[in-house]
């Protein structure tokens, strides 16, 4: 069976970068393994484009190796998008969580339109935290290595949970996508 449109998909993978550092090698980012996979429902927008026009057609055993530069991943770094936010915004009862509002934490913030977005603290002054809204990825050329593991049609219940169902990348309420609950999400990538 190919990858097409609504099929159930797991490949394993390394994800790595250009390293900022003389000498050329590429640096780690992120691995998928064959006990823990990658899976999403292939073409429902869970993926960037460019991932998924590479994995199009493969099928169960196929290997890949392709890169993505930052336009078509995500973007160049945008200076304009570090921005310093009131301190009292990170307080509840008047205090600051330190261990979560602390330098190189990601946290969850919405903006005025009641979009979640992350954010990773940059630094935590007296009357500011500056946090810095790109995506960690950005300005970076991604090289993905790996092979497919597993191609399937979707169940009806893995693109139900698509459709609002609770679960699913970029509608889990509970934040807790790596659940049991049997909805079919790997997790959010």
């Amino acid at each position: 069976m190919k990858i097409t449109v609504n099929k159930y998909v797991a490949a394993e993978y390394e994800l790595r970068v250009d390293a900022a550092a003389e000498g050329g090698e590429l640096e780690l980012m992120e691995r998928a393994t064959k006990e823990e996979p990658l899976t999403f429902i292939f073409g429902v927008n869970m993926m960037l484009p460019k991932f998924e026009e590479h994995l199009f057609g493969l099928q169960k055993g196929d290997k890949f190796d392709f890169t993505i530069n930052n336009e078509d991943a995500y973007g160049p770094y945008m200076d304009e998008n570090v921005i310093d936010l009131d301190r009292s915004i990170f307080e509840i009862d008047g205090k600051l969580d330190t261990e979560m509002i602390a330098e190189g934490n990601m946290v969850p913030l919405m903006d005025s339109d009641g979009n979640r977005l992350n954010a990773q603290i940059v630094k935590v002054g007296a009357d500011k935290v500056t946090v810095d809204l790109n995506h960690p990825l950005a300005g970076e050329t991604l090289h993905f290595k790996g092979s497919i593991l597993e191609v399937r049609d979707a169940t009806e219940q893995e693109l139900a949970s698509l459709m609002g169902g609770g679960c699913g990348c970029g509608g889990c309420d509970d934040g807790d996508c790596d659940s049991d609950d049997g909805c079919g999400c790997g997790g959010c990538h």
